[in-house]
């Protein structure tokens, strides 16, 4: 974001939230309210930083349930409390079965039963830990990866559909590096005394989830050293985040029946059929990661591989389990990772599952009541304003040459804006919730999830589909289709109406650091690479791509 205006903004409207100021222009005008939050001990030469949100830093510390804290705190604070009424007011009535409001309703009245989960612990898992237990060699072993990546629940072959990055007319099959308990892969070699810290003690919290599906503890010691040591070598052969971030190298097209290139012990065909899955072409992103699994399927005893699936079984759905699974897990990945406290009370954490899940649902009831056509119509006129200034200022660049210029300025004309809501909302008729256990929903959500997105291979892509729901507190560029996504709840303001926000405001706020930032994306060291059509195309002299670097 363009750190200083938004800054600025932030201590203006979290003032006037705090201190329950009604708002309208006027009070704006009158009250200084910037400088109530400023440390005017500092120059800003000395600390513009603190200088400018000192005061308000003081008077805003992280609470203990977050591991950070600022405007878009306050924005999504406000937001939960409208899209919590709208979860009760659902689980209030008595709704036609397959309805929006009896979807929304059953969920949550069975996220927020903690007593019902105590009372079924691993029941609604059963099926998949007998099915995992069956495993006899690799043929069974795959069968099994392919039913659980159905669910979400493992992703040591991770598969997706999505355009494909060279024909973003196309939808393909990506196959990304995948497997890990830990964030990412610098967790299993970074050396900092943070990261050793967790390191040490990941195999200690994995033999406690084991020890919930009845593993004995010498056992579940004994896996947890293997599952460990299993991950560490997958991480070993995945790349580095920032070798993610060149589309080029993590493209790697490889037709279906040369498959047996990337190894011997993978059978292919059997997943492909297992999973319902038919194409021509993959593409991988990390192909050096699967030619290590293949190898890894011959090496790697049948019995710690039925401990891993597990392991990453009940840390799929840890937060939908009893109290005590769902304490261990936030002990390690919330409070020992990410600095929380103490976890938030569990209807937020209930209202982050059901927006994960049913979130394009409670989009269709957010948009009723907070954002109107009107708001619609004021932010996509905004949108064609920061474009035409983008447009300048790339036509006042001095170090671009005019033919990069020209094609700069077609992908930006070409660029398509998605605003608030969507024009078309996704069909959820299929996705079955009801009132058999809050960890079922989730299972069926994830089922409903997966499907959707396998269904896209081989149909036309569909460019109205948003990734994001209308009451998410964040926006998007897509590469592929060349769009930006913005979704009502960017648009928002902590104790702001839309129409008691006046446009000085709503420039600085989301116009430089909403608009003008998704924009810029679409020109930024990723998105550069794409045409105005969304495909992977180097539409730059070699100039000023140097110059760029």
């Amino acid at each position: 974001m363009q750190k200083l205006a938004f800054l600025i903004f932030l201590l203006i409207i979290n003032d006037s939230c705090k201190n329950e100021v009604k708002i309208n222009t006027e009070n704006i005008a009158k009250k200084d309210i910037l400088a109530e939050n400023m440390d005017t001990s500092l120059s800003p030469g000395e600390d513009i930083f603190e200088y400018i949100n000192g005061q308000w830093l003081k008077n805003n510390p992280i609470p203990a349930e977050e591991v950070n804290w600022g405007i878009g705190n306050l924005i999504i604070e406000e937001n939960n409390l409208k899209l919590r009424k709208i979860c009760e007011d659902a689980s209030s009535q008595t709704s036609p079965s397959g309805s929006i409001k009896q979807k929304i309703g059953d969920f949550w009245i069975m996220a927020m039963d903690s007593g019902h989960c105590e009372m079924i612990g691993m029941k609604p898992l059963e099926n998949y830990i007998v099915m995992i237990d069956q495993i006899t060699d690799s043929k069974s072993l795959i069968a099994t990866l392919a039913e659980l990546s159905e669910i979400n629940a493992n992703s040591l072959i991770n598969v997706n559909v999505t355009q494909d990055d060279k024909n973003s007319e196309k939808m393909a099959l990506y196959f990304y590096q995948g497997g890990l308990g830990l964030p990412d892969r610098d967790y299993y070699f970074n050396n900092d005394q943070r990261t050793k810290k967790i390191r040490a003690a990941y195999p200690a919290h994995i033999a406690k989830m084991l020890g919930f599906l009845q593993y004995d503890s010498l056992n579940s010691q004994k896996y947890s050293k293997d599952i460990f040591s299993l991950e560490t070598s997958l991480a070993k052969y995945s790349r580095k985040l920032e070798d993610l971030r060149d589309p080029y190298k993590n493209y790697n097209a490889i037709a279906y029946n040369s498959l047996k290139k990337l190894g011997k012990n993978i059978d292919w065909s059997l997943f492909f059929t297992k999973s319902k899955i038919s194409t021509d072409t993959c593409i991988f992103g990390q192909p050096e990661y699967y030619r290590h699994l293949d190898q890894l399927f011959s090496q790697i005893k049948i019995e710690v591989w039925k401990a891993y699936l597990k392991w990453h079984l009940i840390n799929s759905y840890a937060t939908t389990l009893n109290k005590e699974v769902a304490e261990e897990h936030f002990n390690f990945y919330n409070k020992l990772i990410q600095g929380a406290e103490i976890q938030k009370p569990r209807w937020k954490r209930s209202l982050d599952a059901i927006d994960n899940s049913l979130g394009e649902l409670l989009g269709q009831e957010f948009i009723k009541n907070y954002f109107d056509e009107k708001a619609k119509l004021r932010y996509n006129n905004l949108v064609e304003s920061i474009r035409e200034v983008f447009k300048e200022h790339i036509q006042k660049l001095e170090w671009m040459n005019i033919s990069t210029k020209q094609k700069a300025l077609v992908k930006l004309a070409s660029m398509s804006k998605k605003v608030g809501f969507p024009d078309k909302w996704k069909d959820l008729s299929a996705m079955k919730i009801g009132r058999n256990s809050y960890c079922e929903n989730e299972i069926n959500a994830n089922k409903f999830w997966i499907n959707y997105n396998r269904s896209k291979l081989g149909k036309p892509v569909d460019r109205t589909v948003w990734d994001m729901t209308p009451q998410t507190y964040n926006a998007y560029y897509n590469p592929s289709n060349n769009e930006i996504v913005l979704p009502a709840a960017i648009f928002s303001v902590p104790g702001f109406k839309d129409e008691e926000l006046d446009d000085a405001l709503v420039y600085g706020y989301t116009a430089a650091s909403t608009i003008g930032h998704e924009i810029t994306h679409g020109f930024d060291d990723q998105g550069r690479q794409y045409d105005e059509k969304g495909n992977l195309l180097n539409w730059w002299t070699k100039e000023d791509e140097l110059k760029f670097n």
